[in-house]
């Protein structure tokens, strides 16, 4: 108990007014009508990079990642029915983080958000299986703004799945214990990219109405014709999530993946990433409030994040966001952040590169 309370400190996101997992991304609400309700979300916003990189893109980021342009983040209506023992959800997307994160997949299914059925499979307890587009239970930041201490995501979840295809198995163990079982495509797929299976396993702690706790694990087969030397994929994370009433909430996240390899002359090799990040947010009035992030990330061998030169991805940020709440389901925010990394990993000007980056951006979002 002791060890995965210390662990418990370690990872999180949160609601002022509860403690809620937005892994579904299922936190927007909407109007309803019978057993289906409608709803919306509009994610709009202006960001500036103090380097003026020639392509104008936020390097590294799928999220919020223009520069220097008035755009739409993400925009969805979101479709749900719910009855006793079948639900389903369709959530069509559109905007640059959908043009960014789901450049691999074909056709139409780059504008799918969520698109799920589920079925109750008890009679006596709340047993689901779901199966589509679902969720991503991984990392404390998920595509929905709102539902974050700041605006923009930090490093970790970017480089882990922000959506998943497959099977999702729901199972309460307990009033403060829920377990999550994932058959899928694989990390972050639609399209499979090799006909195997991939696992993932979710343990969501509620030890008390302040505090979630979430343990994530991935593993699974990433080989593909892109990637033919991948093999096995390994990630854990943990993450914390605290409301401590009107003033303070806190989050924080640590993760660690293994990426085994195998090339054609048979020599095997396993490379490692990792993060942490922490948020602090402090209510300065009833709508208005300050937030401030530390993170650090460290990819040696370049997997997840294709750096700028030759050598890996190690760097640190740290930022502050103004969050005005105008309405119940409406934010303003203002936000800076500022970069440092070992090497010269940031374009800067059209001509020069340098191991340091500010991004400026603000940001309206309204849902309903």
């Amino acid at each position: 108990m002791r060890l995965l309370l210390f662990f418990g400190f370690l990872g999180g996101n949160i609601l002022r007014s509860q403690v809620t997992n937005t892994a579904t991304l299922d936190t927007t609400g909407g109007q309803q009508i019978g057993n289906t309700s409608i709803g919306g979300y509009l994610d709009l916003y202006y960001g500036y990079n103090l380097n003026q990189p020639s392509g104008n893109a936020i390097p590294y980021y799928v999220s919020s990642n223009r520069h220097n342009e008035l755009n739409v983040n993400l925009a969805f209506v979101d479709l749900r029915y719910q009855s006793e023992s079948i639900r389903a959800r369709i959530v069509p997307g559109f905007g640059t983080y959908m043009n960014e994160n789901y450049a691999a997949e074909p056709g139409s299914l780059r504008n799918l958000l969520e698109a799920s059925a589920g079925f109750k499979i008890s009679k006596k307890k709340n047993i689901w299986l779901d199966a589509g587009i679902l969720g991503s239970p991984y990392t404390n930041e998920s595509a929905i703004s709102k539902d974050h201490l700041m605006y923009t995501r930090s490093l970790a979840p970017e480089y882990v799945p922000y959506y998943l295809s497959g099977l999702k198995l729901s199972v309460p163990l307990s009033e403060k214990v829920n377990f999550y079982l994932y058959i899928l495509n694989g990390w972050q797929q639609i399209k499979d990219q090799n006909n195997g299976k991939s696992i993932g396993t979710q343990f969501e702690w509620r030890p008390n109405a302040n505090n979630l706790i979430n343990w994530n694990t991935y593993s699974g087969d990433e080989r593909s014709l892109s990637a033919s030397t991948y093999r096995m994929r390994y990630f854990t994370d943990i993450y914390w999530l605290y409301n401590a009433g009107k003033n303070w909430s806190f989050t924080s996240c640590v993760y660690a993946g293994r990426q085994d390899q195998k090339t054609n002359q048979n020599v095997r090799s396993s490379h490692y990433w990792w993060q942490a990040n922490f948020i602090a947010s402090r209510m300065i009035t009833q709508k208005l409030s300050l937030a401030g992030r530390v993170e650090y990330f460290s990819d040696p061998d370049k997997i997840m994040l294709n750096s700028l030169n030759t050598i890996g991805f190690s760097g640190a940020s740290g930022g502050l966001c103004l969050n005005y709440k105008f309405t119940e389901k409406s934010l303003f925010r203002l936000e800076g952040r500022h970069f440092f990394t070992t090497e010269n990993q940031f374009q800067k000007n059209a001509t020069t590169v340098s191991n340091q980056m500010t991004w400026l951006i603000g940001n309206i979002t309204i849902w309903f």
